[in-house]
């Protein structure tokens, strides 16, 4: 069997990656708030946001914590295209998970359908992204631990998506995330602990990208998306201060020939 080293760069990996789970799940459920407070186009585009905030902080940190991810006596590359499709089905499954919640009438099943929706979704994206790693061996599962690394996902995704529709204030939004976080990272290293690869060393080149040529750059890319969109959400004026700036300025209109 290969020495599987889930951290080859030290603590840098998991410590990066659970800091990248927790900015887009802090994003997500910020966007969401105010996705609540809003109604039509605005709430539509405050979900879109939120659920790309969460699909893109899931997969960074899947990858990020994979950038640690060494087998000793093989290189590691990746298949580009399951790779990028990971990540679509990350962002589309969130996506469906969020709007269930956003748009439903009733609160209990809505939790329900969105958590095992994201969480199947989330761990879905793992799996593939899994499957896009070539290297000269097989790979096989502990399916007791991929079934473990699953609960695990539709359980925090659940919570989560609780924690959107219940919390509203910045502190309590922050501890979410924070725990949210922790779930997912957890949720990546149960899976990660299910792997075991026998190595057959071989000269042959293998197929795919090394993780510095395309992980590394496409997770700088997503995560200076994270920070960007985290500024922009910052700045921007929620639903309360926009109706108190309106009505400051409506005696102004009213005065108005």
């Amino acid at each position: 069997m290969g020495h599987l080293d889930h951290a080859a760069l030290g603590w840098l990996t998991p410590a990066l990656s659970y800091v990248m789970a927790c900015i887009g799940a802090a994003l997500g459920l910020r966007c969401t708030v105010r996705a609540l407070a809003t109604t039509g186009r605005s709430r539509r585009n405050w979900l879109v946001t939120a659920a790309s905030a969460i699909g893109t902080g899931i997969w960074t940190m899947h990858f990020v914590a994979m950038l640690g991810f060494a087998v000793a006596g093989t290189d590691i590359r990746y298949d580009v295209p399951l790779t990028l499709l990971s990540l679509l089905v990350a962002m589309v499954v969130v996506c469906a998970g969020v709007f269930a919640v956003g748009y439903s009438r009733d609160r209990g099943r809505a939790l329900l359908v969105g958590g095992l929706t994201t969480g199947l979704g989330v761990a879905s994206m793992h799996y593939l992204g899994m499957a896009a790693v070539r290297l000269h061996g097989d790979v096989t599962y502990d399916p007791l631990l991929v079934a473990l690394s699953v609960l695990i996902a539709v359980v925090a995704a659940t919570a989560a998506l609780w924690a959107a529709l219940n919390i509203k204030s910045p502190v309590a939004v922050t501890i979410a995330s924070l725990i949210m976080g922790a779930a997912v990272s957890s949720m990546h290293y149960t899976g990660m602990f299910a792997v075991a690869v026998r190595v057959t060393p071989s000269g042959e080149a293998l197929p795919g990208a090394a993780a510095m040529q395309f992980i590394f750059p496409l997770a700088v890319g997503l995560g200076s998306y994270l920070f960007l969109t985290s500024a922009f959400v910052a700045l921007s004026p929620t639903a309360g201060e926009r109706a108190a700036s309106a009505s400051a300025q409506a005696p102004v209109h009213s005065v108005a020939p």
